[in-house]
């Protein structure tokens, strides 16, 4: 039985392998590469990515992340598509085959049937003589000295490897595309992550009740506004309806501790003048930083000094942005 020592011993020594192997992978970054992303880029169909054991894993997850990219992608299971499956590729598709060896028996069968398509074929291959690395129309070289595995057989290092090459594609085509924030809101819109790319202020403040008192209500009015709309907040308008400021629970607070006498109190005597504000049109995330910032937990809606409303922090806990 290993000893604390040993195993982090191990732990270290497989990430510094692993480490060292992905930047040796620049290294290995050449013309080829070029080549590869240039026919990735031109592909009118769609990327099919191919593998066999463990590369048919990192094939999977780099289909995922071109696919999440903007990039139609599908995976093959090189032993599958040997026995019907290779149905699944379309004229206008570019296929790409990983392999550490390049000399798996599936490989051997699918690559010339592919090529016999007339589809053009990349092999993402950590050996540059083998049968995969020779027959391919270009290469993606991801070959590594040696797994970090302690017999060198599990494939560690490689899998690493060929995992870091395929998010370089992948980096490479959403650069060469312009694949702007926007794209990648419109293909993740669930979930926080997809929220934080297209949830607007617009969105969250429209279902919100608009407490609003003009300079010259009371402050018993200005009160039971508040205590209607129950939103800690009235914003303060002109007789046109300009936002001139917004009283909060805490200005209330500070009136009582200063005076007794509050008959006479309006809402412009004690309102903020100049509050913080955010656009109907800004990202809901933007207003999350505003509070952070401003240690606040509601903030007025404004478009060009027109009151739309009030976002609230409970807005952004409930749609799951914090």
């Amino acid at each position: 039985m290993k000893n604390e020592s040993s195993i982090l011993k191990a732990a270290q020594r497989t990430i510094a392998m692993e480490a060292a192997a992905l930047a040796n992978l620049t290294s290995l970054l050449d013309d080829r590469f070029e080549e590869c992303i240039n026919i990735l880029a031109a592909c009118t169909g769609r990327i099919v990515i191919s593998g066999i054991g463990k590369s048919a894993i990192i094939a999977q997850k780099i289909v995922a992340t071109l696919n999440s990219t903007g990039r139609p992608s599908i995976f093959l299971h090189a032993a599958d598509a040997i026995h019907g499956d290779l149905g699944m590729v379309q004229s206008d598709d570019v296929v790409i085959i990983i392999s550490k060896s390049g000399e798996s028996p599936e490989i051997k069968v699918l690559l010339p049937l592919i090529k016999n398509f007339g589809n053009k074929v990349i092999g993402m291959v950590g050996n540059t003589q083998s049968f995969l690395a020779l027959k391919a129309d270009c290469i993606l070289n991801t070959t590594v000295e040696q797994e970090a595995c302690p017999n060198n057989l599990a494939p560690t290092t490689s899998t690493t490897a060929q995992l870091a090459m395929g998010d370089a594609v992948a980096v490479c085509l959403m650069e060469k595309k312009g694949f702007a924030v926007e794209d990648f809101a419109k293909l993740h819109p669930g979930g926080a992550l997809g929220k934080k790319l297209y949830l607007r202020v617009a969105d969250l403040c429209v279902d919100n009740e608009k407490p609003a008192v003009h300079e010259d209500q009371t402050i018993k009015e200005v009160i039971m506004e508040m205590t209607r709309k129950r939103l800690g907040v009235t914003a303060v308008l002109s007789k046109d309806g300009n936002l001139l400021g917004v009283i909060t629970d805490g200005d209330l607070r500070r009136m009582l501790e200063k005076t007794d006498n509050i008959q006479e109190i309006k809402a412009k005597d004690i309102m903020t003048t100049h509050p913080k504000t955010i656009a109907s049109s800004e990202m809901a995330v933007n207003a999350l930083d505003v509070m952070r910032q401003n240690a606040i937990t509601q903030l007025i809606v404004a478009d060009d000094n027109s009151y739309k409303g009030v976002i609230h922090l409970h807005d952004l806990v409930k749609e799951g942005l914090i």
